[in-house]
């Protein structure tokens, strides 16, 4: 009896520390099951907060690359203020410089006026101190008539025009001037010598052939002078119009008459071409038939 005592003892003590290893084997695999899940929750919440944190940080890289591309297109922005500002700079520097440029035109304009304005007025003294000076010269020697008529120089030596000298200068007008007060007082002194020649020469022949002859001579000298008289006021106006600044100029056209033509005749108003066109077109209407006008 005792053995199975002993017996059922031992198989009590084996059921329980049995059942202890089995408890404790449970209680261990409980442990490690909650550890398990406790580090696959611990896992699970490190991953959140990895993908919160990767979420926050792509976040803050979008921001920054907002911010960059913002900060970019205002930094744009003020570079294209800053080159309309020099744009606008330069436009006004050339405005600027324009405006001097045109002042200084306006100013070179202004002081070439007054310059010629000046030239023009001591050109028009000069000329009236020698208009003064002529008219106090005596009279000179007394010309043919062929030559008065065919425009001489009357004393005066050709002009010789300088290398680069504009047309009608100064001297050229000064020099055209002499010839014209030149022969306008030869011409004044062969109408005194007209009228003095017929006062003291007017006799009444007996002989009516000397009459006639006389008459015809006298007829002549008038005629004569009558185209000198004609002469002298062209002679005036060439004169005037070496005051006014117009001489050496065609009426017509407007071009320059030349140099050897107004030695020729100084009195010229018109160019060898429009002189022709006129001479052609006088014959023209001289030899028209105009019975039927």
């Amino acid at each position: 009896m005792a053995a199975k005592k002993a017996a059922s003892k031992m198989r009590k003590k084996t059921t329980t520390s049995r059942r202890k290893v089995a408890a404790k084997k449970v209680s261990k695999k409980k442990v490690a099951r909650n550890t398990a899940a406790r580090k696959k929750v611990s896992r699970k919440k490190v991953a959140k907060k990895a993908s919160r944190k990767k979420a926050s940080r792509k976040k803050v890289a979008k921001k920054a690359s907002k911010k960059k591309v913002a900060k970019k297109a205002s930094k744009k922005k003020v570079s294209k203020k800053k080159l309309a500002k020099k744009a606008s700079k330069k436009k006004l520097a050339k405005k600027k410089v324009a405006k001097k440029a045109s002042k200084k035109k306006v100013a070179k304009k202004a002081s070439k006026k007054r310059t010629v304005s000046k030239k023009k007025v001591a050109s028009r003294r000069r000329l009236i101190a020698r208009k003064k000076v002529i008219r106090k010269l005596p009279a000179r020697r007394v010309r043919a008539r062929g030559d008065l008529l065919t425009g001489p120089i009357h004393g005066v030596s050709p002009y010789k025009p300088r290398r680069g000298e504009f047309y009608m200068s100064e001297p050229q007008l000064e020099h055209f001037y002499d010839i014209l007060a030149a022969w306008k007082q030869e011409l004044m002194f062969e109408v005194d010598r007209t009228v003095h020649h017929m006062q003291d020469e007017a006799a009444n022949f007996p002989d009516p052939h000397d009459r006639a002859t006389q008459e015809s001579e006298f007829g002549l000298e008038l005629r004569t002078r009558d185209r000198e008289r004609k002469l002298l006021r062209k002679i005036d106006s060439a004169l005037i119009r070496i005051d006014d600044g117009s001489y050496g100029f065609c009426d017509e056209t407007g071009e320059e008459i030349g140099l050897n033509r107004l030695e020729a005749r100084p009195v010229a108003t018109l160019s060898l071409e429009a002189q022709e066109r006129r001479e052609l077109a006088e014959r023209q209407f001289r030899d028209r038939d105009d019975r039927y006008r």
